[in-house]
């Protein structure tokens, strides 16, 4: 089946029993609201757990089958991906709902609304769902894979929801968390006072210790469907309304390669910009309340620790990009009291001279709170370092702030001097290698 031979609703197709790329796409533009991608997996017409759904908030399915990618902007178009691997589907679950929620608005203001699904391996297109007719619509089950005699098969649906997410996932059995709204105070009866007594001392802050560092929460009931998505309007949020400034947060880097001979080096006329080896290094500087300075990275196996100063660490390197994986971070909120400022950001260590025609994804998840997410602009400079987002701590406050800022090296300057200059850090660097 061509790319271009477009379903109609209602119809079914036959689909490889492999790992599927399913990609949700439209075209991005002034007042276009966001979407997201999500899946359910239904046994009997209905979740088994809050478990079976998997979206930004819960981005992969224990089973393995179902994974969320997560977010592209390029060429005219935004894509929101999952991977659905129809081998690892658990014997009970007979469907996988393939759905979509609009952010900021309806459907019938997201042009060109379409769900494809690819050989993960081949890249060969096996369906392909063009959505139209959307209006006041702000979720949409767009298609399903089902099971038929051991076979797989996908139906276009083309459902409509005027509620939303959380209107389509509690139609499947899933339980919502409301969100809470602090009811107004009510002036209590008057009453012989009590006797005054003078207030505790205020107790030191605790020294570092070793304390075991919990592991971010997988798969919380009931479902809490909120995020925060940053942009150049709104690049700032703080985690401490939200209630993320305890436990870990894990900062995580995820990225694309779209094309092999444009962006600037395409336009200088130069050999390709990226190869399917790029090696790209998620980095940190820090400084601590008490001044002292230094940098999480993978050079120089400078991985740091989350259970003494710095309280951040860094996980192994990979080269695939893959959200499940990709670049991570870690960040111990628990001992936030000490952090004044951490910057987060990425160098290209081999395979590319720039980010040109890198598309990604950055997505900060606290232990408690709602995901931090925002993508990259695209880079039109020869830039091998890019500063992330910036973490302060003022006040009691710990705020996150989206940089997604692209830096050209001076010659002879290494892209960790360079993020330092730019943004004022004053460290002394040594030439480093992994």
């Amino acid at each position: 089946m061509g790319a271009d031979m477009s379903m109609s609703k209602g119809s079914n197709t036959p689909v490889p029993t492999a790992a599927l790329r399913v990609e949700l796409g439209w075209r991005p533009g002034p007042g276009v609201p966001d979407a997201d991608a999500s899946a359910l997996l239904l046994a009997d017409g209905k979740v088994r757990s809050d478990g079976d759904f998997v979206f930004y908030n819960q981005p992969a399915h224990s089973s393995g089958a179902v994974r969320h990618e997560g977010k592209r902007n390029a060429g005219g178009q935004v894509t929101d991906t999952l991977l659905v691997d129809l081998t690892r589907v658990e014997p009970g679950v007979e469907t996988v709902i393939l759905a979509a929620s609009s952010d900021g608005g309806t459907f019938g203001r997201i042009p060109d609304l379409y769900i494809e699904v690819r050989d993960a391996a081949r890249g060969t297109v096996a369906a392909r769902f063009d959505s139209m007719g959307a209006t006041s619509e702000s979720a949409f089950v767009l298609g399903e894979f089902y099971r038929r005699q051991g076979a797989w098969k996908f139906r276009a649906v083309g459902q409509g929801y005027s509620n939303g997410l959380e209107g389509l996932a509690t139609d499947y059995g899933i339980t919502v968390d409301e969100p809470q709204h602090a009811a107004p105070a009510v002036p209590a009866p008057p009453s012989t006072p009590p006797a005054a007594t003078p207030p505790p001392a205020p107790a030191p802050p605790p020294a570092p210790a070793a304390r075991p560092l919990a592991p971010p929460a997988t798969s919380p009931a009931p479902v809490r469907l909120t995020k925060v998505t940053l942009t150049k309007e709104a690049p700032a949020v703080s985690l401490t309304k939200q209630g993320g400034t305890s436990g870990a947060l894990r900062v995580n880097l995820n990225w694309q390669v779209r094309k092999q001979f444009s962006g600037w080096a395409g336009k200088l006329g130069r050999p390709a910009a990226m190869h399917s080896d790029l090696d790209l290094d998620l980095c940190a500087l820090y400084e601590l309340t008490d001044g002292s300075k230094g940098v999480v990275q993978a050079l120089g196996n400078a991985f740091g620790s989350l259970r003494r100063p710095p309280f951040i660490h860094l996980d192994g390197d990979d080269r695939t990009g893959a959200v499940a994986s990709g670049e991570n971070l870690t960040v111990n909120l628990d001992h936030q009291q000490y952090f004044r400022r951490i910057l987060v950001f990425v160098t290209i260590y081999e395979g590319a001279r720039s980010f040109a025609d890198l598309h990604a994804t950055v997505t900060l998840q606290p232990q408690h709170g709602a995901p931090v997410d925002f993508s990259l602009d695209e880079c039109t400079v020869p830039s091998t370092v890019c500063a992330l987002a910036l973490i302060t701590n003022t006040g009691g406050d710990l705020v996150v702030q989206r940089e997604a800022r692209y830096l050209v090296p001076e010659r002879g300057v290494s892209p960790q001097r360079t993020v330092d200059r730019a943004y004022g850090w004053g460290m002394n660097w040594t030439p480093g290698r992994k």
